[in-house]
């Protein structure tokens, strides 16, 4: 698990594909000290096992359903990716669940800035809106952010100067893809509330269990 809370920027040093997976080597730093081969980290909130460790960083494979579902397939050396290892059971909780599991890809369509903020409105797959709630919370490319609006579509969130220097966020442009991350709490209400779906809460569920 972790908290969307990004602990640096790392550098992709290769990017290597096949028919229908990829290898990645990111360049790191500030994670690297008690990295160890077999460990989790979120790399722009996709959640990947380091497979190799070195003094530079580490190397991670990624499967068809993760570049099916993520941006990851589109990285290219060079390319500033966000980095966050599991949260250590006695670790602060800064931002909110976030599992490193990627609902779906989003669109930025547009910047603007805000004195010393900048909102980013960014476009949603259908599947994923329903989810996306003013004042909740969603991992935008793995950051913990707070949505700050909804408008049909799209909806935006207000990005603070320090969130925009510790991320690759600031390097996104009109039209990136992003990869998201919505609310996992609603969507365990949304199946239990599902009596479809076996497990439904419904009247003759509440009444059975004395409610």
């Amino acid at each position: 698990m972790f908290t969307g809370i990004i602990e640096e920027t790392g550098k992709i040093r290769s990017a290597t594909r096949g028919a229908r997976s990829a290898a990645l080597s990111i360049g790191a730093a500030e994670i690297l000290p008690d990295l160890k081969t077999g460990d989790s980290v979120a790399v722009n909130g996709v959640c990947l096992t380091a497979t190799t460790v070195d003094g530079g960083g580490f190397t991670a494979d990624v499967m068809h359903e993760t570049l099916r579902r993520s941006t990851l397939g589109g990285l290219s050396a060079g390319d500033a990716v966000n980095l966050e290892r599991a949260m250590p059971a006695n670790g602060r909780f800064g931002g909110h669940i976030v599992s490193g599991h990627i609902d779906g890809v989003g669109k930025i369509v547009a910047i603007r800035r805000d004195d010393n903020a900048v909102w980013y409105e960014i476009e949603a797959p259908e599947k994923l809106r329903r989810y996306v709630v003013e004042k909740g919370s969603i991992a935008i490319d793995g950051i913990s952010l707070t949505v700050a609006a909804v408008d049909g579509r799209t909806f935006s969130v207000s990005v603070i100067p320090h969130t925009l220097s510790a991320t690759a966020l600031g390097a996104r442009r009109v039209g990136s893809g992003v990869n998201l991350e919505t609310d996992i709490i609603a969507k365990y209400v949304e199946s239990l509330l599902r009596p479809d779906s076996g497990r439904g809460i419904d009247r003759e569920f509440l009444a059975r269990n004395g409610f």
